[in-house]
């Protein structure tokens, strides 16, 4: 527990992610505190879904941030993504490691069940996602985690975690305390009267500013 990697910042977009957005996307991406950004839109023809992805992707790349589509493994593989992100309804793992190959990476919803969460491990999962810690203005919440559920799975499970739902730099310190390895987080970036960078840099120094115990202490 010595190596603990520290916690990142992995990026939700808004649902819309026209207009100005790219330009949020790559001031964001510009402090380098950044892992992943998820693509997530709703209702959306495939092709016009590609359409607005493309520059998203393109700045992700140069960024070194991993992109990953929301839901969709279809739009994945068209788009030749870094991972998906899979809700309980949205496909299985094993689908989506039959479609898009060995080296994408797959998260897996998981809500606030451990069951669940061990489950995606054993289909070959990368990553589970546990939440809503909070109440959330991104999606309606209809399950609470707990950073006691966050503590156990970084003591038991080798398998990295994300951390999702109103999340903002102010109440996420007892999470990444707890051992969380990603926070998820969308309005609390896009939204920031300060500007996307601003808030990253916030979350940034909520993360150093709470590190987990080693299992020596």
């Amino acid at each position: 527990m010595d190596n603990i990697p520290p916690c990142q910042l992995y990026l939700i977009s808004p649902l819309d992610v026209g207009g100005d957005f790219p330009q949020q996307l790559e001031a964001a991406l510009k402090t380098g505190e950044v892992a992943a950004f998820q693509f997530r839109v709703k209702g959306l023809e495939q092709h016009e879904a590609a359409r607005l992805a493309e520059p998203l992707q393109a700045i992700c790349a140069e960024h070194d941030c991993a992109f990953i589509v929301n839901d969709d493994i279809a739009l994945a593989k068209r788009l030749n993504a870094d991972g998906v992100h899979l809700g309980q309804s949205d496909g299985t793992v094993a689908e989506a490691r039959e479609a898009l190959g060995k080296d994408t990476q797959i998260g897996v919803t998981c809500h606030a069940s451990r069951d669940l969460g061990l489950d995606a491990g054993d289909a070959g999962a990368d990553y589970v996602a546990f939440g809503a810690f909070f109440d959330s203005q991104t999606k309606d919440t209809q399950h609470r985690a707990s950073t006691e559920l966050i503590q156990w799975w970084s003591l038991m499970v080798e398998l990295p975690c994300v951390a999702i739902g109103g999340i903002t730099p102010d109440n996420a310190g007892p999470i990444v305390a707890a051992g969380a390895d990603f926070l998820a987080v969308s309005g609390a970036v896009w939204n920031d009267p300060g500007g996307p960078a601003a808030a990253v840099e916030r979350f940034a120094e909520t993360i150093a500013a709470n590190p987990p115990p080693s299992v020596d202490d």
